[in-house]
């Protein structure tokens, strides 16, 4: 898995690449930790080019939205691909995460 994070203004895009298992979680979960440890930005995962999210990966989405869950900033996700956005639905993420089709729909909900 490959991460690259962009931060324009008071928010940060992270655009994945590849596979969020067990053997990649931790090193994404340390590298989060600036963004996170506390939030000073609105954080957008974006998701477009990750082809496989396991309970492992899952679990780093469910830190990062505690993180953000006490302050002003947003967090969210975009661009998911069919199968992910599966995994998402069936546990019960997408009631408690907002997931936007695209990474501009999700830069125009923080307008």
């Amino acid at each position: 898995m490959d991460v690259t994070f962009n931060r324009e203004g008071n928010r940060i895009t992270g655009v994945f690449t590849g596979k969020l298992n067990s053997n990649t979680a931790p090193n994404l979960e340390e590298q989060l930790k600036q963004y996170t440890s506390p939030p000073s930005a609105h954080l957008i995962l974006d998701f477009e080019n990750m082809d496989y999210i396991s309970s492992a990966g899952l679990r780093v989405v469910l830190t990062v939205t505690r993180a953000f869950k006490p302050t002003d900033w947003v967090f969210s996700t975009c661009s998911l691909q069919e199968h992910v956005q599966e995994v998402f639905e069936m546990s019960g993420f997408d009631n408690f995460i907002d997931i936007y089709p695209s990474r501009d729909d999700a830069y125009k909900a923080l307008e």
